[in-house]
């Protein structure tokens, strides 16, 4: 939910000024609120501004690539996060201060950004070279997670005498502290070098296993407690020229979580669209990605080349 949920705070207050005139927003007994009254407030309020901010990047993404990205896409991945959330996915939406509309919008900018890496920022060879140096093929395996060291080197000898799937699975079933996967001998969903949700320590063991029934002879120690490990598939590393496709894919997917990367690149689109501020207090609103001279003006200039 993380990763959709950044960037447009508050778009829905926007949705209140839309129309024109200055008509009354709220009223009481000898007062009102009038939509200039609140427009003044909301502007010169953090939220109003990065409302704004949110809502010009939008538009910009959507004029430059909004043919790349249909509504049904948006709302697959909708219907995902949705799926993932359940019966809680009403009240995440509200304590992160979203509705489906605005939910909608985020993920329609998070796509649309990522169409706008791809076409602004081409990764050179040296940069693939370098992510073939990380690069690690997907490897399944098992593992069986004990709190005592002494307890794991009994299993690694035992393994050692009789190293077969059957016992690995019923020494995952007896000693393994890991719930989720002692039911099932240790088994573990298939990662590769991208993986964020393994300990880089165990991944780092792991990756040293070279055929199929290789396991640690001594204990890999994480946070979690002490570690065997048993390679269930390897596949070899092979060539980096047979894998560009998967190292660029990597590259743009470090990228898309990259901060100053993807600044690089709304910025760009920005100064394509030529965005003018109307409003002189708000003319600083985009020098989150405009540089000072840029956001001092009250209008931005299209970039030379992409």
């Amino acid at each position: 939910m993380k990763k959709w949920i950044v960037g447009i705070a508050g778009l829905l207050l926007a949705a209140t000024l839309a129309g024109c005139g200055n008509s009354t927003v709220a009223s009481m007994k000898g007062a009102k609120i009038t939509k200039d009254d609140y427009y003044e407030e909301l502007k010169s309020s953090s939220a109003g501004q990065s409302t704004l901010r949110s809502m010009i990047v939008l538009k910009a993404l959507q004029q430059q690539y909004g043919d790349k990205v249909s509504s049904k896409k948006v709302t697959a991945q909708y219907n995902k996060v949705k799926k993932q959330y359940g019966s809680s996915f009403s009240s995440a939406l509200q304590q992160n201060g979203l509705t489906t509309k605005t939910f909608k919008e985020q993920i329609q900018t998070s796509l649309l950004s990522a169409v706008a890496l791809k076409d602004l920022k081409k990764p050179t060879q040296k940069q693939i070279d370098a992510q073939w140096k990380k690069y690690q093929p997907k490897i399944t395996v098992q593992h069986i997670l004990v709190a005592k060291k002494s307890t794991a080197d009994d299993i690694a000898k035992n393994l050692a005498a009789n190293n077969t799937d059957a016992n690995f699975k019923a020494l995952a079933k007896k000693y393994s502290t890991d719930t989720a996967t002692s039911s099932n001998a240790g088994k573990l969903p298939a990662f590769d070098n991208t993986d964020t949700s393994l300990d880089s320590t165990f991944k780092k063991a792991a990756f040293k296993l070279t055929k199929k029934g290789q396991f640690t002879t001594t204990p890999i120690k994480t946070s979690y407690g002490y570690h065997v490990i048993r390679a269930v598939k390897v596949n070899p590393k092979g060539k980096e020229a047979d894998h560009k496709a998967e190292l660029t894919k990597q590259l743009y997917t470090s990228w898309e979580s990259d901060t100053t990367v993807m600044t690089s690149v709304i910025k760009k689109v920005l100064k394509k669209a030529n965005v003018t501020i109307k409003d002189s207090d708000l003319k600083n609103v985009l020098s989150v990605y405009l540089d000072s001279s840029a956001s001092s003006t009250t209008s931005t200039t299209p970039s030379a080349s992409k």
